[in-house]
């Protein structure tokens, strides 16, 4: 959901014009832009304070190589990327879609069906980086876009290649601890049966609106990922041996990206047919939205002290299921 600029936000980056804020963290800020030939995109930046850090400047570069790793079909596709500028940025395909724990909260935990269908689409996704040899390291509700085509991975700021170990440190637990694997919870090395088992605590998350190992502090959560069973109380039976195995403590007893993609689902049907109705409501008013938006910045204020924006909340326009495939709503790609 789009946000005003703030007051001290630069009004472009490279060639792009920024429009509004779509969010901001402790490693940069990501807005909604425009091209000189009106195309809609999301350009995702790297905080000052730490873009003269290597080791930062050196992830941000990783994160936009293993974007264009998994390509426009299972990720946000991008289009240009300056990791060298004073402010490093990444310009992307601008996904039209919530992210799934946004969809779940929305529509409630998702039925056998739409589960089965995510996560053998999430298979794929998994399956072009690891073809790479890249591992995402970070595979979480929030990081996964639900759009009318399928869902797409974002978010590849921990990701790495396979055996490279240059900005991670022995012993060094990095990731989400609610949807790490046990070996990467210590530190370990995390292969891509590491990503399985993430995508499978995902899928137990999108079937029934947890975790398979619950929430509260860090450190409880990394105790019960090594030590603790998977809590899959409400996963519908016939999925409960499927994400058990990819649950499994040792690596070499989780199934690859392939065999898991072909115990969920036999690929029959479109991806939107198997969505809630509230979640491709949501997906149309996010496509009404963003043609609607009016730039906005907020004014400076008059102490000196942080702002933090507001929502910019347009309105809404639904779009029938069918009229959301046939008008592409997987991204947008220009402005009419």
């Amino acid at each position: 959901m789009p946000f005003p600029l703030a007051h001290d936000d630069p009004p472009g980056l490279g060639p792009y014009r920024l429009l509004a804020r779509l969010g901001s963290g402790g490693m940069g800020t990501v807005y909604l832009a425009r091209s000189p030939g009106g195309r809609t995109l999301a350009l995702k930046t790297m905080h000052a304070r730490i873009a003269a850090t290597t080791e930062f400047r050196t992830r941000f570069r990783l994160e936009a190589d293993a974007a264009r790793v998994i390509g426009g079909r299972y990720g946000a596709q991008v289009v240009e990327a300056d990791p060298l500028a004073a402010t490093p940025w990444m310009a992307t395909e601008y996904v039209l879609g919530p992210p799934l724990d946004d969809a779940v909260e929305l529509a409630g935990p998702l039925s056998e069906a739409s589960v089965r269908a995510l996560g053998a689409a999430l298979c794929g996704a998994l399956g072009q980086l690891h073809h790479s040899d890249v591992v995402h390291r970070d595979l979480k509700p929030s990081n996964i876009m639900v759009t009318a085509h399928g869902p797409k991975v974002i978010d590849f700021g921990i990701a790495r290649a396979l055996g490279d170990d240059r900005l991670t440190h022995t012993g060094a637990a990095v990731g989400t601890p609610a949807f790490m694997s046990p070996e990467q919870a210590t530190g370990q090395e995390h292969t891509a049966a590491g990503d399985v088992f993430a995508l499978a605590g995902v899928l137990v998350f999108a079937a029934t609106g947890r975790g398979p190992f619950g929430d509260g502090q860090p450190a409880d959560l990394l105790y019960r990922v090594r030590y603790g069973e998977p809590d899959l109380t409400g996963t519908p039976a016939a999925l409960v041996p499927v994400l058990s195995r990819a649950l499994a403590k040792d690596p070499a007893e989780r199934p690859s990206t392939a065999e898991l993609a072909a115990q969920l689902h036999d690929g029959v049907g479109e991806f939107a047919d198997h969505l809630p109705d509230a979640v491709l409501a949501e997906i149309g008013r996010r496509a009404s939205e963003v043609w609607q938006l009016v730039p906005q910045r907020l004014p400076a204020p008059p102490d000196g002290s942080a702002t933090v924006p507001s929502a910019h909340v347009p309105a809404a326009r639904g779009l029938s299921r069918r009229g959301l495939l046939m008008a592409g709503a997987g991204s947008v790609l220009g402005v009419a």
